[in-house]
């Protein structure tokens, strides 16, 4: 059994941060570097004959093996069956087949779902609006949390799924899917559960949750971008969204990339054995962070839930009288890598669906920071981002003029 991360000399070796020149990287929402013991694992697919896991000689079956050994990785770190579990692209690619797979089989055509999730997932269900379903966006209360009773009063005799996340990975809160996986079992419908923020990091059976699909990012588990996975109960049936080939029990086409998939079979593997001792340290740095900044930094509010109800590794918080594009450009050339608000949806140039749904105006959002901590954080790095980040903000709020 691989060994606890409890302590900074039992992490791995820092040879999977990023190098561009961030001496400080919290922005693991965004991107988790990979852990050089998933690189040792898929190096021998790239540089060894590895053969197609749908050919029949003895290197097909042995690939064939590598992806069967994946997918029981995969199931265990959720307490699924291996049967279930559909690699992909990207989770992204997996709430996609989630929501649009099982609307396209169901005979109803209203879903459930909440106004914080990933931008993946409402823009299905955006697209499925134009083509004739209709979806109930529930809302959330200050702290970003989903109310299990708004889920039941916005379910009908129609709907075909409710999906809400396990976390955002925005604002860190940790929402109540095992009560809302209940009163969704108990009316009959599927339950959809976008787990990417909260693989590794929050104990999620499918069984124990009434979870009947669940996605799943490589790269989330510090694995290798290009890889993710939908796991889906065999009660559920899915319309594919690529044809082509009889891959994935049909439901994904194309030949699977098996070095990603071998490494995101690790990465699962290695945050099942070592969640606990992880879980304990981030916390400690998390809030020693939080405290920090919010002590030292005039006006700042964190933004999503406190306590056991956020993610142990994530802090966010708004800052008045601040652009946290300002912030984050005079940090990164300090050598801190940070975010403001979701990397997926910065390119829009719209304010965060997020923080409206939780109560933000349009200037409030503009002085969001995100800081998101990691397999590799220290103690010390934490001190210097608590030097860094109020005298930037001191700088950022200065009059032009002085």
């Amino acid at each position: 059994m691989a060994r606890s991360s409890a302590s900074s000399s039992e992490r791995p070796a820092r040879t999977g941060l990023p190098t561009s020149g961030a001496r400080v990287y919290l922005d693991y929402a965004s991107f988790a570097p990979v852990d050089p013991r998933v690189v040792a694992v898929m190096r021998p697919f790239f540089e060894g004959g590895v053969g197609n896991p749908n050919a029949q000689h003895s290197l097909g079956l042995e690939a064939r093996s590598s992806l069967d050994g994946a997918r029981g990785k995969v199931a265990r770190l959720f307490g699924a069956t291996p049967a279930g579990v559909i690699f992909t692209a990207s989770a992204t690619e997996a709430n996609n087949l989630a929501i649009k797979g099982l609307a396209q089989r169901a005979a109803g055509r209203h879903l459930v779902t909440s106004a914080i999730e990933h931008v993946s997932l409402i823009d299905s269900c955006r697209d499925l609006e134009k083509r004739g379903w209709s979806v109930s966006y529930v809302g959330v209360d200050a702290g970003g949390r989903v109310d299990p009773e708004a889920v039941a009063r916005a379910i009908r005799d129609d709907t075909v799924l409710v999906s809400v996340m396990a976390a955002n990975t925005e604002i860190g809160t940790i929402q109540p899917v095992r009560e809302i996986g209940r009163i969704a079992r108990a009316r009959g419908v599927p339950f959809h559960v976008d787990a990417v923020g909260a693989a590794g990091r929050v104990p999620l059976l499918v069984d124990d949750c009434r979870i009947d699909l669940l996605t799943l990012s490589s790269n989330d588990l510090y694995g290798p971008p290009g890889a993710g996975a939908l796991w889906a109960r065999s009660t559920v049936k899915l319309a594919p969204l690529t044809v082509g080939g009889g891959q994935e029990r049909g439901y994904r086409a194309g030949t699977e990339n098996l070095p990603a998939i071998a490494g995101m079979g690790v990465a699962a593997d290695l945050a099942r054995v070592e969640v606990a001792g992880e879980v304990a340290r981030l916390s400690e740095l998390r809030d020693r962070l939080m405290a920090g900044l919010l002590d030292r930094i005039t006006e700042a509010r964190l933004t999503g839930a406190r306590g056991p109800d956020r993610l142990p590794h994530h802090v966010s918080i708004v800052v008045p009288g601040v652009k946290a594009e300002s912030v984050l450009t005079d940090l990164d050339l300090r050598g801190i890598a940070a975010s403001s608000g979701a990397t997926c949806t910065a390119m829009t140039g719209e304010p965060s669906h997020v923080l409206r749904a939780i109560g933000c105006d349009r200037d409030t959002a503009e002085g969001s920071l995100c800081f998101t901590l990691g397999r590799w954080t220290t103690a010390s790095e934490i001190d210097l981002v608590l030097d860094a980040v109020p005298a930037v903000v001191a700088r950022a709020r200065r009059p032009a003029s002085q």
